[in-house]
This record gives C-alpha cells, structure tokens and sequence, in this order.
C-alpha cells in the first residue's frame, strides 16, 4: 500500500513539476525571432551539459536520488516539432562516453563546479552549420553547499573552452542561441565583448530544472509554452559592483555595510549605470498592455491597504502567453532614507490567448511600506513607520520597465505602524549606507552613517521573560495521545518527563538513523524506549529542499532548485507542487522536509545561492509563504531555514555576520517573519553562523524575542547539523556542546547526535549540568520539550501506529547448506572500497550479530558519506559517516539475527567519499 502512495505522489508531481520548471525559464535576448524555434529550423546542439545537464546543486539540498532524469538532449529530441543535427547530437554522445562527467569521487558536495568540454574544431562547427539553421550552445555550472563561487573562469566566469566555443559557434552562425543550465547568475558581460557576439541573438537561463528540465526546456524552445520567468537578481556588469562584494568572503567578520540596500534597491538608487539585466527582467514570446483599472485605499490609519485593479491584455497575435505585472513604491526619502524602488506587490496571469485580457487585483497593505527606525532619528525608536510625504508607484514587467502610474498616496504625518524592541543590534560600530543628495538623473550619492548599538541589557530580557516551571509530578499514566484527544494538557503530560528524559526529547538523531524513513536526516521525539513509553513517537526529518533526500538509495522526485522556482513570479503554482512535494513525504513517512530555504542572494558567489529564491525579501517571502503553506496543507511542515544570515558558505560556521537592526528586520529575517504569519510555518532551523557577535542557535533575541514573541510563533526550532552555540548574553566561547545556551535561547531541538547517540548523550552535552548548577532552569528545559510535543502532536506521525522501534532485523539464509567458499561472517572482511561492493558471506552459527565497520573519510567533519547494506538484496541499514579528515573510525552498525547458511551482501555507495576498510558482523 505505501509503494502504491509513493509511487501516486510521484506521478501526480511529474506535471506540475515540469510546468514549474517551464514557468521559471527566464529569456533575457530575443533578437530577429530567433527563439522560438520554426518548424524549417534544423538545430545544432554544442556543449556537453546537453547530455549532462544539472538539474541541481551539491550538498544536501541537491543530492536526491531520482527515478529518472531527462537531460536537454532527451527533451529535444522527444519533442515532435524540434529537428536536430543528429550527426552533431551523435559525436557528443561518444565524447561523454570517453570523457564521463567528474563527480568530484561522487562524495558530499565534491562535484567541481564546470566540466570539461568537448574541443570544438572549426571544422566540426562549418559542417554542422551546412546541416543546420540555428545553433543552441549550452553553459553549465553547478555549486552548492560548503563552498561559494569563485570569481573565476569554470565559476562565475566562463573556461577558455567555453569562450573558445562560443566564438567558433558565432563564426560559423547567424543565429546562435545560448541556453544558462546553471545554478546562479554568473557574468555576462561577454555578451557584448565575445569576437563575434552579433551572432548571440537569444539568451535565457534554464537554471538547474530538477528531473523535468530536459522536457521543460522544450516546451519553451519550441514555442509550446512562451517563457514566463523574470529574473528574481539584478545582473550586473562587473562583480566589484555589488554592493557586498568588499565585504563577502572574509573569514571572521562579514560587515552588511550596504545595510537595506541589497541587490536592485542598491542599483536603483545609486548606480544604475551597472546594470546589465535589472531585477524583474525577462521576455515573452508575445507583448502585452497594462491598464490601471482603479486605485482606492480602504481603512484607515496602520489598517489601511491600497488596492490596484490592473487589466493584462494579450496585444500579441500568435502566442498564448501568461504575464507578470510588478508593482514598486517610491517612498520619500525622509529621514531614515529609502530605496528608489521596492517591489510591494506581483502577480501572474493565467495563460492569455492573442487579444484577451485579465484583470489582476493587487493589495498592498500599508504596513508593507514601512520603515524601521532603529536609531530613534524620527523621534519613533524600535519602529515600524511610514515617513510623511508622497508616495509614488510604478507598473511593469521588471524594476526598470516600469513606470508611473497617475495615482499616488500622500501622508500628511508620520505614522506608526507597530512599536517595538530592540533586538539584535550590533555589539560593535559600523557604518552603514545611506542615500546623499539626488542629482539631476535621478540617482542618488553614496553617504555612510554609524548603526547604532546595542543598548539592551539581555540578562535583564531573559530573566524578566523566564518561564513558569512546570511542577514535576511523575508517571501518572498519561500519554501523548491524551493531549491529542483532548483528555489531558500538553503541561499536564510533560510534567510526567524527568530532566533526564528532556534532556533526550532535545536531542536528535542521525543522520541515517534507522527508527525512522532509511536514510532521511534526522529522528527526533521518541528516540529512546522510556520517550516511546509515553506514547512519543519518532518524527523524521528529510533534506530538502529541491524534493527527499534519502541516502539509503529510495527513489525521490527532483523538483527545480529555489532560484527557478522564484522566477516563476507564481505563488499559486509553488504552492501546489510543495502540496504535491507534502504528498510524497507522507507516503515516505517522513514528518518534516528541511525547506524551502530562505536566504537572501546577498551576493552571486553564495554557493548556495540555488536552493534561495532571490536579492528581494518580500519576493522571497511571499514565495516562501506558498511553499510551507502547500506543505502544511498536506498535513506536513516545511522547516525554513537558515534562520538568519547564512549569506556565505565560506566560513560558514564561524564568520560573524554583523549588520545594522534595520538591516536583519528590513532584509534578513523578512521572508521568515512572513513564512511564520502567511505560511503557517511550523519549523525552523536556525544557521552555523553568529550574527552580531551570538551564534544563531543560541541568539535569544533571534529565537525567543522576534520569533515567538513578537511574531507568534508556536512550533520548534532547530540547529543546523552539529551547530555551535555560545553564550545568549555575554557571547564569548562558542561550543557544539552549549546546549544549555540553546534551551535558554528557546532553540528546542539539537541536531544531530549520532544514532542511539540521544539517551547516553554521545555528544556530552551540558544540559543536566547547566540544569544542576542553575544555569538553565527546569522551566526552560520543559519549555522546549513542550514545543516539541507541540510540534509531534500535530505532525503525520501521530496518525501513523504507534510501533515500537525493533533494532534487531532478521534475515533467513537462502541457502542453509554448509557452504566453504564464502567468507565467514564473523572474521574481518578487508574491503579497502569506496565504490559498490558484492561477495557471499556463510554463518556458521546462528544468532545476533552486531555489524561494525571500520571506515575513513577524508573530508572535513561537515561532510557527510554514506553506503547502503543489502543482506540477500533486502535492505538492512545504513551505514553513515562524517568526514574524518582520513582518520580511521569505527562505524556501527545494526544488530541482525542471522540463520546458519550463505547469504549474499552488497554495499551500494549511495553518496561516494568515503572508504570502507573492514567489515565485521560479531556474534553477541
């Protein structure tokens, strides 16, 4: 019955997965109608990402085993009204066969960024030109976690080979179109400096498109589908001039000195001379017209909204096409200063046919307008507020397209929309930019003022907010389901738990832990019999979020990374596919996807940039917002993250990100404020990295003062895998084993220890000692167990039955005759592998045997490798491991109960890296 679930989910995703990954193409140059393709086109095909096309990043959020993968090669040469130069087709074939894509050795996030490309031959390029009309040269980069782009050729530049391509490509055609299969922006100057660009007539980015991308490519290069995907980043000229890039990078302190003024809100007040694609920007197959319809503002005061109705019409006479119309404000500059423009309201059409229309009605609520007074400048500290003056807003197709509208709104006052606190101010000064004078083009000079410091005392917030103690009262025979029936209080159940059992309910499990979906990340919950005794069951928790990964080699759907599914504009359709997404984690019994993630695209070399939607935080907000509301519509969470400003994988664990408070509450924490109150988001994991001085996990302003009390927050929070925390008031000496600093912060749930890790706290964390010394209180500690009981009481696996955990699996040997030719199973195997495995094994003797191996991984301790069991092709565990630096470790195992006879193993290297050495099953 669950095979039959699975297998529904993932046919009913592949649709809309692949409309998703159509809708997010976005087409930046159309010259002479090169695109879409005629029906007389023959086309030729260069670049081996046509065969070896990347449907994702690295690292966690790309490495989902799927069923299938149809490369842009596949999708074109399936599609009835494409033709291909299948000569050329046929020669890249046989080059890939000989020169097979490097994955870096297949481990954790090791695959190089570029590959190396087939040398292309003026010969080869004049033959292929007299067989064919147009021809598609592709560009390929992938990147991922751990590690961010260079500012060099194979990352954000383009190889010699791929110069070398193009210009042999443009010398021999008249029309070449270039197809982006990458997972970021990267530099695209080249378009106007290549020997021969003039023969570049078409241009777009189809991003890493997930399992569908080959078939979605298609549909938009034939004209099937008209591109509808509109770049959520601004493209500028040169690197140096993004506002970050003085900053990003360094190792220990990573200044926010452009403060609010991130990607096009930079570019459009003080340079827009840079700009080569602006935010926004993106073409369709057909034209359209937008006609304001009316302009009202109803309510009054902090309620008020704007409502705009806009007519969309198809002017086009050919193409079928769907639209999206942006709407920015202008505010006065005020005291605080301001962007030029802000996006404040969008939305998509329905697929228009030629010459009919769609009226779209957008609310903007006037809150969305507001400002953050952090320094008191307008006599209003710690406040959101609307400066007076007019202000004026535009309509159109990206930032720079659009374009006055006749109605404006004019304050007469200063209004106050929500008053507030301090929270997470700097600890040190910095300087922060600031809009100067206009000049005459409308452009604003670059001035600097000092952000204003920290001036709460924290000791006092967190002892004048510390939580009623719960009085302990012992097993008085309620379980968890009693809450759930309405027969007991969530207090009443956790004052049964000891501070032994809470402190095993906030550790969790994995990765790979076998109590829960195989090879997924985490268990938590009731991870130990005296838990599972109260009717906690284990939840699981599974990477995301471009679909399920499962280390164990299950099957999964591969949906487009974040970035393609941002440019799609459509909250209707995000929201869908993760409801489809929530659909296939329930048939996977697996309670939380650890998506979608959040992040902003602060600067183009964030390495992991492709699971973030994009540079403006209501746009990621509202994308996100859909996404963990289509997850909780089908019963499961999306857990959001990295909570907050994980903007760099460099020194991802340690580098201090260090902004003004207007800054983190304007740009940083803005989408997840809104996945939290319009996405119903339910999880969270917090990031490696401090801000301001406090790592994440244990920032008492980020977890506790913002999230649950300022934004009402009721779920739970998580660290990152393996996590450091420090102290939530004087900072200091940061630790993986502060966990007391992460209670008292109300980060609930430390992730991960290894498994059966939780109950005799493999880790030595501090929390019974801190709660024995009085540095974190009983009240605390019940605290986050009740958050955590929240959180399971409403996931799937309270529907699921409560079964306990059976760590023993048993297997029955198919051929129980005494068999002397295979190995004996109890004598140490020496494998020296880390590539897949099969041999017979015989057991002399029945009886339970403990597997243990002995493995190595030369990796860093954040990198992560793991391996399959099959016992007679069943499979029996996972056999995980972190890096080791090549150090030598043991690795246990499960126990399995074994029959006398011969059984046949195989180890299946399901994320390459590390290497088994030994493999022992010792009879207990």
């Amino acid at each position: 019955m669950r095979n039959k679930q699975i297998q529904s989910a993932q046919q009913n995703l592949v649709p809309v997965s692949r409309q998703a990954a159509t809708e997010g193409i976005v087409l930046l140059k159309n010259e002479q109608h090169a695109l879409p393709l005629s029906d007389n086109d023959v086309v030729s095909l260069f670049g081996r990402c046509q065969i070896d096309t990347y449907r994702s990043g690295t690292g966690s959020g790309g490495a989902v085993n799927v069923p299938y993968a149809i490369s842009a090669l596949d999708g074109l040469e399936a599609h009835p009204a494409i033709t291909l130069n299948a000569e050329l087709a046929t020669t890249y074939r046989r080059w890939v066969d000989a020169h097979p894509f490097d994955d870096g050795g297949g481990g954790w996030a090791a695959e190089p960024w570029f590959q190396e490309e087939m040398p292309v031959t003026s010969t080869l390029v004049s033959e292929a030109a007299q067989n064919s009309t147009k021809a598609i040269v592709f560009i390929g980069r992938t990147a991922g976690e751990d590690q961010d782009n260079d500012d060099q050729p194979g990352s954000y530049r383009l190889t010699s080979q791929e110069t070398q391509m193009l210009v042999e490509v443009c010398r021999h055609f008249d029309c070449v179109i270039v197809v982006m299969n990458v997972t970021n922006i990267m530099d695209m100057s080249w378009l106007e400096t290549l020997e021969g660009y003039e023969s570049i007539k078409a241009v777009m980015f189809s991003w890493a498109a997930g399992m569908e991308g080959g078939d979605a490519l298609a549909d938009v290069l034939s004209g099937t589908e008209s591109p509808s995907g509109r770049l959520t980043d601004t493209i500028a000229y040169q690197l140096e001039h993004y506002p970050s890039s003085a900053n990003f990078g360094d190792k220990r302190r990573n200044v926010y000195q452009e403060d609010i003024y991130v990607g096009y809100r930079y570019f459009e007040t003080f340079a827009p001379q840079h700009v080569q694609f602006e935010f926004g920007f993106g073409l369709s197959y057909s034209e359209f017209s937008k006609r304001v319809l009316d302009f009202c503002v109803e309510g009054e005061g902090a309620k008020a909204a704007l409502h705009v109705d806009i007519e969309v019409t198809n002017t086009g006479d050919r193409f079928s096409a769907k639209e999206v119309v942006q709407l920015y404000v202008e505010a006065p500059q005020g005291k605080l200063g301001k962007p030029a423009r802000a996006l404040v309201a969008f939305d998509k059409t329905l697929k228009l046919a030629p010459h009919t229309s769609q009226v779209l009605h957008l609310v903007v609520p006037i809150d969305r307008l507001a400002s953050y007074d952090d320094s008191g400048v307008t006599g209003h500290k710690s406040c959101y507020l609307l400066e007076e003056g007019e202000y004026r807003f535009y309509l159109g197709g990206s930032v720079r397209q659009a374009q006055p509208i006749d109605e404006t709104w004019c304050l007469t006052n200063l209004l106050v929309i929500e008053q507030l606190q301090e929270v997470c101010a700097p600890i040190e000064p910095i300087e922060r930019l600031k809009p100067g004078q206009m000049n005459e083009h409308g452009v604003y000079e670059t001035r600097y003022e000092v952000a204003p410091k920290r001036t709460v005392c924290m000791r006092e917030r967190i002892e004048a907010n510390q939580p009623r103690e719960i009085a302990q009262t012992g097993d008085v025979g309620l379980k968890l389901g009693d809450v759930k029936s309405g027969k007991a209080s969530l207090e009443a159940f956790v004052g049964q738990l000891s501070a032994d059992q809470m402190a095993i309910l906030v550790r969790g499990e994995g990765m790979c832990s076998p109590k829960v979906t195989p090879g997924t990340a985490a268990a938590f919950g009731g991870v130990c019999d005296s838990l599972f005794e109260f009717g906690i069951p284990t939840a699981a928790a599974a990477d995301g979020p471009s679909g399920i990964r499962m280390d164990s080699g299950h099957k999964a759907t591969q949906v487009p990374i974040g970035t393609l599914l941002g440019c799609t504009w459509n909250r209707e359709l995000n929201q869908q596919l993760f409801n489809l997404i929530g659909q296939e984690l329930r048939a996977n019994q697996i309670d939380t996807l650890l998506g979608p993630g959040i992040n902003i695209h602060r600067h183009p070399l964030n390495g992991r940039n492709f699971e973030y939607f994009s540079e403006d935080p209501f746009l990621t907000g509202m994308m996100a917002s859909a996404q963990t509301l289509g997850l909780h519509q089908a019963g499961v969470s999306g857990t959001i993250k990295h909570y907050a400003a994980n903007d760099q994988e460099t020194a991802r664990v340690d580098v201090d990100s260090v902004m003004s408070e207007r800054a983190l509450r304007e740009v940083h924490v803005k989408p997840f404020e809104m996945a939290v109150k319009l996405g119903k988001a339910s999880t969270i994991m917090t990031s490696y990295n401090p801000v301001n001085g406090h790592w994440a996990a244990s920032n008492y302003d980020l977890n506790t003062t913002l999230l649950r009390k300022e934004w009402g927050f009721s779920g739970i929070v998580m660290t990152d895998w393996w996590a450091k925390m420090n102290h939530p008031i004087s900072a200091g000496e940061e630790s993986k084993t502060y966990t007391s600093y992460m209670l008292r912060a109300q980060n609930d749930l430390y992730m991960v220890v290894e498994n059966d890790g939780a109950q005799r706290n493999a880790m030595e964390d501090d929390t019974l000692a801190a709660l024995e010394s009085g540095a974190l209180t009983l009240a605390e500690l019940q605290r986050s167990a009740m958050n955590i009981c929240r959180f399971i009481l409403n996931a799937p696996v309270m529907e699921r039955p409560l079964t306990a955990y059976e760590p023993i699996k048993r297997f029955k040997a198919k051929i129980q005759e005494e068999i002397t030719t295979a190995h004996p199973v109890d004598v140490p195997m020496e494998l020296g592998a880390s590539q897949n495995i099969e041999l017979d094994v015989v057991v002399e003797k029945a009886g339970i045997y403990q597997c243990q191996a002995v493995m190595k991984y030369s990796r860093d301790a954040l990198a992560q490798s793991s391996c399959s069991l099959y016992i007679d092709d069943e499979f029996s565990m996972s056999l995980a491991i972190n890096g080791t630096g090549g150090k030598s470790v043991r690795v246990d195992g499960l126990q399995v109960q074994l029959e006398k006879g011969q059984y046949h193993l195989s180890i299946d290297f399901v994320k390459p890296g590390a290497e088994i050495e030994t493999l022992t099953f010792k009879l207990s």
